[in-house]
């Protein structure tokens, strides 16, 4: 047999129509989706799980972590915020291992030092949050299809006009005005021809919830070092993971299985307890990063507090106190395609920034920047999202109460 086969050409019937496709349901999409639909856009949702929030409930990553600077200061609001507090609205959090509440001060109106000495931080119960999530997107008329793998792109010069998708019925399009890539992996990205860039660092790692012989419940977050620039394994580390194709991909989940496997087997050891057992395991492999567009600018770690011209958003440094970020929108468009978005961790962000912006709070603000932009491009009839009338978009978002403060930027000159 020889070395390749042809495939034979077909035509794919175009099975619907839509303003905005999101490709990937985890906390950017989600959010992309929600901001593109309550602007008026009709929005598919594809997402080849069965539940939507990807790592943060697939994955047991059930911390949502800071929407604050740690000095006191909210950076981060509109979506992000309405998705922190739907995270625990059903109090279930109080009875599920590893989760917490929002802290008071930040509850209610708090002295900024009580709030300086407490991140805005709380952690959820997967499985409701997921359901939540659902609730949250059929309640905004936003067609979910799971089960459904994003398989390619159709262009018309420099636009994408169908997304290509297969299901359980076969292989189909779907034609749309504009695209947001919130795969994690930046799938659309790749597909529409843009530049990447590639981490393959990744470690095996896992968050798994366990039980003991006394029927307790905790969640034991599993993981190696790992390089936060995005460059280099940590010493000992024999190799690391990238996303080159399913065989790369399958044994970072099978190697980061193993190594669930062998924790529980010493946390028997070490608590003399024969009776732990690994009660839910994380149901998608672990990547931090993998993919992502180099767009026209790139997110620096030392763009600390710089206010862009077309910021879009802002987020804190999740790790450590003080740092403030804005996004701009030239880092969340694509620069070969013309209505094509990344976001989450697909958004342009340099290996230095990359750890920063790859966690739920920058996913949900770049989410319902890149939604809105999409909507705002469709309603307006534009030709590029690059070339959007940001004050405009700014506006949007402001109303809908996204924070864009140039003075938590602490007088740093705007570009």
């Amino acid at each position: 047999m020889a070395g390749y086969v042809v495939e034979p050409q077909r035509r794919l019937a175009v099975r619907d129509r839509y303003d905005v496709i999101v490709v990937g349901g985890g906390i950017a999409g989600v959010a992309a989706a929600v901001a593109a639909a309550r602007e008026g856009a009709k929005t598919c949702l594809i997402e080849k799980e069965y539940a939507l929030g990807g790592l943060a409930t697939l994955g047991n990553i059930i911390v949502y972590l800071p929407l604050c600077d740690g000095m006191g200061h909210k950076v981060s609001a509109g979506l992000a915020e309405s998705l922190l507090k739907l995270s625990v609205r059903d109090g279930s959090q109080d009875s599920t291992s590893g989760g917490r509440d929002i802290p008071d001060c930040w509850k209610h109106a708090a002295p900024i030092e009580q709030r300086a000495a407490q991140r805005y931080i709380t952690g959820f119960n997967p499985a409701t949050y997921a359901l939540a999530m659902e609730h949250l997107a059929l309640k905004q008329h936003i067609e979910l299809l799971y089960d459904t793998r994003f398989c390619g792109v159709h262009k018309r010069g420099d636009r994408i006009d169908a997304v290509i998708i297969e299901d359980k019925g076969g292989r189909s399009a779907l034609s749309c005005k504009a695209v947001i890539d919130a795969s994690g992996d930046a799938d659309v990205c790749m597909a529409a021809g843009e530049t990447l860039a590639h981490c393959d660092v990744n470690v095996p790692c896992g968050w798994f919830y366990a039980t003991d012989g006394k029927k307790n419940v905790e969640l034991v977050p599993h993981s190696q070092d790992f390089d936060f620039m995005a460059r280099s394994l940590p010493k000992g580390t024999s190799r690391g993971f990238a996303l080159r194709d399913s065989r790369d991909a399958s044994q970072m989940h099978i190697t980061s299985n193993q190594e669930m496997q062998k924790r529980i087997g010493q946390m028997r050891t070490q608590r003399n307890d024969p009776q732990i057992h690994m009660l839910r395991p994380p149901a998608i492999a672990s990547f931090r990063m993998t993919r992502r567009l180099v767009g026209e600018i790139e997110l620096h770690e030392k763009d600390d507090r710089t206010f862009f011209h077309d910021t879009v958003g802002m987020i804190g440094h999740w790790r450590r106190s003080g740092p403030v970020y804005c996004i701009p929108l030239r880092a969340l468009t694509g620069v070969k395609t013309a209505n094509l978005m990344a976001v989450g961790r697909c958004m342009s962000s340099a290996h230095d920034a990359w750890d920063i912006t790859r966690v739920i709070p920058a996913c949900a603000v770049t989410g319902e920047a890149a939604g809105a932009a999409a909507a705002m491009l469709i309603r307006t009839g534009g030709k590029a999202l690059r070339r959007l009338d940001v004050p405009a978009l700014q506006h949007l978002l402001k109303r809908r109460r996204v924070i864009l403060d140039p003075r938590l930027m602490a007088n740093r000159a705007a570009q």
